[in-house]
């Protein structure tokens, strides 16, 4: 370990493996290094019985939840949007050799009490029982105009500049109802509160472009996200693959490692077991620098094993559904992430479902209410809260780049806005995926 390094990734959680393959296949040598004896971090997955011993230490599971090696259990759950970032950089870097995905079944909405299916396009708006007739035409305009614009094509804005007209103002223009507009910004363009209104309205239409052209990316699609085959364990590992191929060297179990300093409090390498490693700089979770971050928001996740599907969603194995602040009198939507055998995550005829938002109370259990009650019978469960931490500074003085920890989202389009950033900070340069992919390269070479 007494080497030189360019840059050190302390933790294997999701972000810290997609940075670590990045950086490379940029050609950097990196040493990656995780204090526990397993690939994930906070976002792991853990068969039955590691879901017993981190929650009920001493008890086994019951025989009738079937055999604890069937079950992969994310402990943080999120789908993949099928034309997302995340997608974009699994086939840049031609990780998608190293997983399978599978697609989900269904994306519903709550409105006024009901589950209903999310519509995306302006063939679905027209179809969709949430609306009545005359929104519905409304809601058909307001999707066909989403789906067409170009920010290239001036013929498409209809001479409006939504870098400067707010998504209030839009919204307005095609007369659109309060419920329309709940569903639209909360499970499409799928903002976390209203706070998007205000803004300008570039950013959601290109959020609910993506939404709709997800939907389209593959052929008989029902939801516009994909989910790997036997949880999301396996993203971690397959970016690890990768950094290894191009000469990343990892240490797993060492729960000693701490951060070396110089003298200008920036991080110079890292240290554990009496050996020090040095580099340009470190890379790593919230975890590894507790003096360098501060608590932003606390987040409630239930885990529960269920013997059926979730009651009103067509018998879906897989399902997101978003539960919108405004139905709930909330300042944070509720989401439920529900997984089954279909993916290899669960033995047969048994699902798995979580429910997550944002702490708002001192009785963070309670506020998970109206999500678990659209579950029916619930089989086992499990509650945590947890912290979510952000960095301090943005590591360019102190060389110490930090990711931001998870939130209550189901699906991962926030967190690909992190791992984007923190690679923009670490190299001075934003990610091309544009660029040809790595298994083009690899053959031309």
């Amino acid at each position: 370990m007494d080497e030189e390094y360019d840059a050190i990734v302390l933790g294997t959680g999701f972000k810290e493996c997609i940075i670590s393959g990045l950086l490379s296949v940029d050609g950097l040598k990196v040493l990656h290094i995780d204090r526990n004896n397993y690939y994930g971090g906070q976002s792991a997955s853990l068969n039955l019985n590691q879901l017993y011993e981190r929650f009920r230490p001493g008890q086994k599971p019951p025989a009738e939840l079937g055999p604890s090696r069937d079950y992969n259990v994310d402990l943080v759950p999120k789908f993949i949007m099928a034309n997302g970032n995340l997608v974009k950089v699994l086939v840049h870097t031609d990780v998608t050799k190293y997983l399978e995905f599978k697609a989900v079944d269904g994306s519903f909405v709550l409105n006024k009490g009901r589950v209903e299916k999310v519509p995306a396009t302006d063939w679905e708006a027209l179809k969709s029982p949430l609306m009545g007739l005359f929104e519905k035409r409304r809601a058909a305009k307001f999707f066909s105009y989403c789906q067409q614009y170009n920010e290239r094509d001036p013929s498409t804005w209809r001479n409006w500049d939504l870098t400067r007209m707010t998504m209030h103002e839009l919204y307005t223009q095609f007369g659109l109802d309060v419920q329309t507009i709940d569903f639209v910004g909360h499970a499409i363009a799928l903002h976390q509160n209203d706070g998007y209104m205000m803004q300008p309205a570039l950013p959601t239409v290109q959020k609910i472009k993506l939404y709709y052209e997800s939907m389209m990316r593959y052929e008989g699609l029902t939801s516009p996200y994909i989910y790997p085959l036997y949880g999301l364990g396996e993203l971690p590992q397959a970016f690890a693959r990768l950094s290894a191929v191009y000469g990343g060297t990892y240490m797993l179990s060492r729960p000693d490692v701490e951060v070396v300093y110089n003298d200008a409090g920036a991080a110079v390498g890292v240290k554990s077991e009496g050996e020090t490693a040095k580099a340009k700089f470190v890379v790593g979770d919230p975890t590894y620098f507790p003096e360098k971050v501060r608590k932003t928001a606390r987040v409630v996740r239930a885990m529960c094993i269920l013997s059926h599907p979730i009651p009103s969603t067509n018998d879906s194995h897989s399902v997101q559904i978003i539960l919108p602040q405004k139905q709930l009198n909330r300042r944070h939507d509720i989401y439920v992430f529900c997984c089954s055998y279909s993916h290899n995550v669960a033995p047969r005829d048994k699902w798995i479902a979580f429910v997550s938002t944002t702490v708002e109370t001192s009785d963070p259990q309670a506020e998970l209410a109206p999500g678990l009650q659209l579950l029916g019978k619930i089989d086992e469960r499990f509650v945590e809260v947890v912290d979510v931490f952000e960095p301090l500074e943005d590591g360019t003085r102190d060389k110490a780049f930090i990711s931001k920890g998870y939130d209550a989202t189901s699906h991962f389009e926030s967190e690909m806005l992190d791992v984007m950033d923190m690679y923009r900070r670490i190299t001075g340069k934003p990610l091309d995926l544009g660029k040809e992919d790595l298994r083009k390269r690899q053959e031309s070479q």
